[in-house]
């Protein structure tokens, strides 16, 4: 069984984290490049590595997606003491907080599979296990990411994890950000992952009260390592 290395990182700064992340992630890519020129015996494993994490708040556009969909202005992100960057994942705007579980995967897909769709559905159905096991009914929408609640009524589906990752030479950072304790009501402010016409909610809001998120996190912790057929160790 391959071994993950686990960290939760806590409320860390948006910037601090991404920086370590990138760290963690060219070091994996040089490695992988330097076992090029060696024989099998003499090449070295490459380690994969979770983060867990909150952030304060800040906003993070993808490299695909429109600084449209961010709804205030220098002033007014000041002012409310909100972060915004742009920055080097898939997809568009979000939001990242306190009582958020941020989860950034960097592992290397040649030993799991080469497949970054399959990785992106294999992350969702963590957060689905997750959600179940709270009691929680989760799904997906075809043609989005993340994880939604009532996803097959365009009514009343809102989102609940959202993803964004990149990849290079099957080596993923970035991930998921999933809403357990969320104060919504910065979402107010952007069009989330660019899409007007749907909601976004919480743990909290759904089942009427703020959640230990020690237990959510030990839950995701749990689904992830099995649909990863992985061991987290600290």
């Amino acid at each position: 069984m391959r071994h993950v290395h686990f960290q939760d990182l806590g409320l860390i700064d948006f910037t601090t984290a991404w920086a370590h992340q990138k760290q963690l992630f060219q070091g994996i890519i040089d490695r992988k490049v330097a076992n090029r020129e060696l024989p099998p015996e003499q090449q070295l494993p490459t380690e994969d590595h979770l983060l867990f994490c909150e952030h304060p708040h800040v906003y993070t556009l993808g490299k695909n997606g429109k600084q449209s969909h961010l709804l205030m202005n220098e002033q007014e992100l000041r002012g409310a003491g909100v972060q915004f960057f742009p920055i080097d994942r898939g997809g568009d705007i979000t939001y990242h907080g306190p009582g958020q579980i941020v989860g950034y995967p960097i592992f290397d897909l040649d030993h799991h599979f080469s497949d970054v769709h399959r990785f992106m559905r294999t992350l969702e159905e963590s957060v689905i296990g997750t959600l179940e096991a709270f009691k929680l009914k989760a799904g997906r929408i075809e043609g989005l990411t993340g994880v939604w609640l009532d996803g097959d009524d365009p009514a009343k589906a809102r989102k609940i994890c959202a993803m964004g990752i990149r990849a290079s030479r099957w080596v993923t950072m970035h991930g998921f950000a999933f809403n357990v304790n969320t104060d919504l009501s910065y979402f107010d402010h952007i069009i989330p992952c660019g899409i007007a016409d749907k909601g976004v909610t919480c743990m909290a809001k759904e089942l009427g009260g703020l959640l230990d998120m020690e237990a959510v996190k030990d839950r995701l912790k749990l689904e992830l390592a099995d649909l990863f057929d992985v061991e987290l160790a600290g």
